[in-house]
């Protein structure tokens, strides 16, 4: 799971990479302008930047030597219409990671995204484990104890993003931003009801649950 902004003026493709992307278990935010995406990139922390290069306002590039100006280190992906190579050197050279020409099928964009996200230093490990629970991300598949558990969407979400950090201490309101979008209507309570059917299904019975809460301060997995 990654949290992606996708940026893009286009509703079509919005449409079209959003819901691939969500089906893919990613949580995906869309904003239409370049600098509503600089205003997002400013308070909130995303794994992915798919940007578009023409937009209403600022250009891709402009968006993306603004946010690497800023010390931002998100990888992008650029997509774009043009096709010379000189277009995709001042794609690159504007602090790209990668650049995928439009048209394009959701395919070939989940391979650029998987591959970008090996290299992420806080994605890179293939497996997550704690105890006897095991957690594979590419395989959306949870066992413990050799078992396999059937979780919803946001439930695996939440186990992934605990074991991606653990013995840290998220807030509601951090969970909130990590793992749901900002366009949900989520709320504390949403956290509250969905962290207790995890651990009705990963706990052991009779032992403390490894999803610790802290009185006024949140959660933590404890490893």
């Amino acid at each position: 799971m990654a949290k992606i902004l996708l940026v893009e003026d286009d509703v079509e493709v919005c449409e079209v990479v959003s819901d691939w992307l969500t089906e893919e278990h990613h949580v995906v935010d869309v904003v239409n302008l370049g600098q509503e995406a600089i205003e997002r990139l400013r308070f909130d922390k995303y794994d992915v930047l798919i940007l578009d290069w023409k937009l209403p306002d600022l250009t891709g590039i402009e968006v993306c030597k603004t946010f690497r100006a800023k010390g931002g280190t998100t990888p992008v992906i650029m997509l774009t219409g043009r096709t010379e190579v000189t277009d995709k050197e001042t794609g690159l050279d504007a602090g790209a990671d990668d650049y995928l020409t439009k048209p394009f099928h959701p395919r070939e964009l989940s391979a650029r995204l998987r591959a970008l996200l090996r290299r992420s230093a806080d994605l890179k490990q293939n497996v997550l484990s704690c105890g006897d629970i095991v957690v594979d991300p590419q395989g959306f598949k949870v066992t413990k104890a050799g078992a396999e558990i059937s979780l919803l969407p946001k439930e695996f979400a939440l186990l992934e993003f605990f074991l991606r950090h653990p013995n840290q201490v998220f807030s509601p309101e951090a969970l909130l931003d990590r793992v749901w979008s900002a366009e949900s209507e989520a709320s504390p309570d949403t956290i509250r009801v969905h962290i207790t059917k995890l651990r009705g299904k990963i706990d052991t019975e009779g032992q403390p649950s490894i999803i610790k809460t802290l009185h006024r301060q949140g959660y933590k997995l404890e490893m």
